[in-house]
């Protein structure tokens, strides 16, 4: 598969992130109030870091404005899917974040109005969707992974087919530590995916070994999934971290694959990392494979 060319993300400047809530296991406001400065400071230069980085790598890097009540819209990732132009609103489960929803929605509209973007659609309104978080593109294989179960509904699945034209595959998470796809599961450049086992239910490992052959995937320590080597940003071979063991780097090297580190650990605290802190809005699809008769998943 082709690199990346000019690969574009939307990012959100991190003026009001902060740790003031918890929703998932790693959220501890509480520890976060006794280091609150430092950690503010600490989050802004890792947040630059990380664009920049970006930047070097070739990447156009869009930014949307921040919202004070609003600390968790750094994560971007969940604004909305995205692909051939067409980005699908999320709608959160918290109240908490919900408060994002109509930033977000200003943030894209706002590309639309720049020709970044074609257009909106619309979850129905008791479907649950945190978008790219829970919604994972994969070029190799013209279709979505999506994770459902602490943030997201099944359900939704039929939503993305049928606002993209493309099939799904529906992955349990069953770890409370992994609330969203992006923090057990990656899709790399040609096929091969990351994937903490013990994050997932039997029946979509199940789909997993059914759908990857053995040699395309790589299996990670709890270990590497705990600290966040799972979120990553794929540039073509490239890939950015906020760190990596050495035998996990050993692999990705082995099949062409660099790694580029830039530490996120603020962002850790809230549970997120570098794929988190990124929506890709130039994502596009084989239009030739659109609506094709590639395997896809019932509701039931």
């Amino acid at each position: 598969m082709a690199a990346d060319h000019h690969p574009r993300f939307l990012m959100c400047p991190p003026n009001h992130f902060a740790v003031t809530y918890s929703i998932n296991p790693w959220m501890d406001p509480e520890g976060w109030r006794e280091r609150a400065d430092t950690l503010a400071q600490t989050s802004e230069a890792e947040w630059r870091s990380l664009k920049s980085l970006l930047e070097q790598l070739g990447a156009i890097v869009d930014l949307m404005d921040p919202a004070a009540g609003a600390p968790d819209l750094v994560f971007t990732a969940n604004a909305a899917v995205v692909l051939d132009g067409t980005a699908l609103l999320a709608r959160f489960r918290y109240l908490e974040r919900r408060l994002e929803e109509p930033h977000f929605a200003a943030a894209l509209k706002a590309l639309i109005g720049r020709n970044v973007l074609k257009r909106c659609a619309f979850l129905p309104a008791d479907i649950v969707l945190e978008g790219a978080g829970d919604c994972i593109w994969d070029p190799e294989r013209n279709l979505f992974w999506m994770g459902f179960g602490p943030r997201s509904s099944k359900h939704a699945a039929a939503i993305i087919r049928e606002t993209f034209g493309f099939p799904t595959l529906s992955m349990e998470l069953i770890d409370s530590r992994f609330y969203h796809l992006d923090t057990a599961f990656s899709v790399l450049a040609e096929g091969e995916i990351m994937y903490f086992k013990e994050a997932l239910s039997s029946s979509s490992l199940h789909k997993l070994y059914e759908r990857v052959d053995i040699r395309d995937r790589i299996e990670v320590s709890e270990e590497d999934a705990c600290t966040m080597h799972l979120n990553a940003i794929r540039i073509g071979r490239k890939l950015v971290l906020s760190s990596c063991s050495s035998r996990l780097r050993r692999q990705l090297a082995d099949r062409g694959y660099s790694v580029s580190i830039t530490s996120l650990s603020s962002f850790n605290l809230s549970g997120g990392s570098a794929y988190c802190l990124t929506l890709r809005t130039d994502l596009s699809s084989d239009s030739r494979l659109l609506a094709s008769n590639i395997y896809s998943e019932s509701d039931t």
